[in-house]
């Protein structure tokens, strides 16, 4: 399935994949506006199953928080995505999380950014659904989500053309 993914990246424009495992929702469902309400640029949201969150394109990590909670990459084909552990996050500042990359490495599609443990992360009171924006997707003509349901980390969750 991933092998036809990639290919299907060279005709259908720029894939970006989910960071990990949950459930795909549309990015209105964040309950924070500056996700819902695209203020930072268009996207999609996971709830999360899975505690490894992964890189959705192959880059540059451009920002590593040192909070842990989020990681944005400058893909080599331009995009630039904000991967946003759970709302509000930066306030644990780091507990919970364990971060894998540091500002500047290079980064393939499902390398390990970081990890969190999702379970303590609600059980101190957090909304864990993580935010996958496209940070300047005024750049592109269309940055369309995948249909909703359960995913796998490095499934195809938006496509987006120039």
């Amino acid at each position: 399935m991933k092998l036809f993914q990639n290919l299907m990246g060279k005709d259908n424009g720029i894939l970006v994949e989910s960071p990990v495992s949950g459930r795909l929702v549309s990015i209105k469902e964040v309950n924070d506006p500056t996700f819902s309400e695209e203020v930072l640029g268009k996207g999609a949201a996971v709830i999360p199953s899975g505690h490894r969150i992964c890189s959705p394109v192959d880059g540059t990590v451009t920002t590593m928080f040192p909070t842990g909670h989020a990681a944005g990459i400058t893909g080599d084909n331009g995009v630039v995505v904000l991967v946003h552990v759970g709302l509000d996050t930066v306030k644990l500042k780091g507990e919970h999380f364990t971060i894998h990359v540091s500002d500047g490495q290079k980064v393939k599609k499902g390398d390990l950014l970081m990890e969190a443990d999702i379970e303590k992360i609600k059980e101190a009171g957090y909304d864990v659904i993580t935010p996958v924006i496209v940070c300047n997707s005024d750049e592109f003509s269309e940055v369309k989500m995948e249909e909703t349901g359960d995913v796998a980390q490095g499934d195809v969750i938006l496509k987006l053309k120039k």
